[in-house]
């Protein structure tokens, strides 16, 4: 069968990049309103050989794996390189951004719109719920090493990794 109706046997894929070092509630948050969206999420876990994170790449992924378990469409993998290339590699036409502020916003469009000029992938801006605002994996990483209260910020697998890698378990 071709045409419309064909349409909507397709499998819609789109993908969450970042570093998720570590995964934030904000994330999660954006990450489970794409997998009510899409038919397929990939979390696309950038490495960047220059920059040493806390957690290790499969560390990451393993933690991100954990907290989204539950919902059933979400695959999580390591990438490097141009994220329009994990894209093509995995037809998947959309990427997914949460923007916390109308700072993110200007970066973020012009990321888009390269995006698109390389490989026509289209960007999808989710605002991100006001209560992680001003949340990121930096933030969350500062506070827990100088002993702030972070559980509210995190899964409870993140925090307990993070505790342990801080060593305040």
């Amino acid at each position: 069968m071709t045409g419309p109706e064909s349409e909507g046997s397709q499998v819609r894929r789109a993908v969450c990049p970042g570093s998720f070092d570590p995964i934030t509630n904000g994330h999660l948050d954006i990450i489970a309103r794409a997998s009510r969206l899409y038919d397929e999420v990939y979390v696309a876990v950038m490495i960047n050989k220059s920059k040493k994170g806390l957690f290790e790449i499969d560390e990451r992924i393993e933690l991100i794996r954990t907290v989204t378990a539950d919902y059933g469409n979400v695959r999580v993998e390591a990438f490097h390189g141009l994220l329009v290339d994990f894209c093509k590699q995995r037809d998947i036409p959309a990427i997914v951004k949460g923007l916390r502020a109308v700072s993110d916003f200007d970066y973020e469009l012009q990321m888009a719109q390269m995006n698109n000029g390389l490989s026509g992938v289209e960007t999808l801006f989710v605002p991100t719920n006001p209560t992680y605002s001003f949340l990121s994996s930096s933030l969350v990483k500062e506070v827990a090493q100088w002993g702030g209260d972070i559980a509210h910020l995190v899964p409870p697998a993140v925090l307990e990794a993070l505790n342990k890698r801080l060593g305040k378990d």
